[in-house]
């Protein structure tokens, strides 16, 4: 990490842009890979679920090169974010949107493919470790702490280790593509259980359906 990033993991002092609740998730990330190829793959199913919160709410995204993401603003002050990184420098872009909003890692949740779950499970954890996925290992590194909530989203394994990047970049099948949409649907019900209610309710509520 360069002493510029560092520079942008270091918290801000003056006025916040929150909303001015004291708790409580402020900004939801999605990992993924930005470009047309990348689009509609396992790795990509963060992208797709902020996507989905994104046009409930009816928002726009902007490109954000000082966050070096994409962004979208709720009414109530909370941010929609796609980084434009590339998986492995995810966490430089979540670095300087968490110092743009003076956000303490837990009120973060970041939305991704995991392998170590089947296809379709869900997972809302309050930390942890990367779990081999590069996405958290690099939010890790920039955020200087495992503290911070997470969605883990079921893309189930790989059929050898060899073959991992292959069914990570790869697409979805038609029937796996028809799931998952149907998994996206009650993934955003459980963020949106999260922004309204809290972590723990969600992990309560969503946890247990798989």
């Amino acid at each position: 990490m360069s002493l510029l990033d560092r520079f942008f993991s270091r918290p801000e002092t003056g006025d916040s842009d929150d909303s001015g609740d004291v708790g409580g998730i402020r900004l939801v990330v999605g990992l993924g890979n930005p470009g047309p190829e990348y689009e509609g793959t396992r790795h990509n199913i963060g992208f797709e679920l902020v996507d989905l919160l994104a046009r409930e709410r009816a928002l726009k995204w902007q490109k954000e090169h000082k966050f070096r993401s994409k962004v979208a603003v709720g009414r109530d002050g909370r941010v929609f974010a796609k980084p434009l990184t590339y998986m492995n420098l995810s966490g430089n872009a979540v670095a300087r949107l968490m110092r743009h909003y003076q956000l303490e890692p837990d009120r973060i949740l970041v939305v991704y493919d995991d392998t170590a779950l089947p296809p379709g499970a869900l997972r809302f954890r309050p930390g942890g470790s990367a779990g081999g996925h590069n996405g958290i290992k690099s939010l890790i590194e920039y955020l200087g702490t495992e503290a911070f909530p997470r969605l883990r989203l079921g893309i189930g394994p790989a059929p050898d280790e060899a073959g991992l990047v292959e069914h990570v970049l790869g697409r979805f099948t038609a029937p796996e593509k028809e799931e998952m949409e149907k998994v996206l649907e009650i993934a955003a019900e459980g963020v949106n259980c999260a922004l309204s209610s809290g972590l723990e309710t969600a992990m309560n509520r969503f946890n247990r359906r798989n």
